[in-house]
């Protein structure tokens, strides 16, 4: 299948009043939820992963391109640096939730990304993420000019 034929399976980009956000639809699986059948905490770190790793998808530079090189620089790839969750309320089985995703600030070899997971409009919980963009040897890289602007078109208005 293509992505014509699931043209929303990365989720969406989307621009409004606050800036431009990327959102993604996630359903809550059983193999998500706790024996009390509310989301465990760390189930939140894998849909904010999934978040993630679409947005820059959609943005046109891929985990996998990064990887293998093909970006045409030395293989790399994103990698936490840090993350911090505020849980607000819970989540449970069958519940379709959205992870929005935006841009808070660019460093020269990082990014730090707003999270934010929402259940009928209502937010569920938050993280705080910064990535940083590393060799596969493990050094930081600066971010290239058109993954840099890329990131640039989707920060926080203030």
């Amino acid at each position: 299948m293509t992505a014509r034929e699931w043209p929303d399976l990365a989720g969406r980009l989307i621009r409004d009043d606050s800036g431009q956000r990327h959102v993604l639809a996630v359903r809550v699986y059983f193999e998500d939820t706790d024996a009390g059948g509310v989301v465990y905490h760390a189930s939140y770190v894998r849909f904010c992963e999934r978040g993630r790793t679409d947005f820059l998808r959609l943005l046109g530079t891929d985990a996998r391109r990064l990887i293998d090189g093909s970006e045409n620089r030395e293989p790399a790839a994103f990698v936490v640096r840090r993350m911090s969750f505020d849980f607000f309320r819970p989540a449970r089985m069958d519940d379709l939730l959205e992870v929005e995703t935006r841009v808070k600030e660019i460093g020269g070899a990082s990014v730090t990304l707003i999270q934010t997971v929402i259940r009928d409009g209502k937010r569920i919980a938050e993280a705080e993420v910064t990535v940083v963009l590393i060799s596969v040897s493990g050094k930081p890289l600066r971010l290239s000019d058109a993954v840099r602007n890329a990131f640039l078109a989707h920060t926080q208005a203030s």
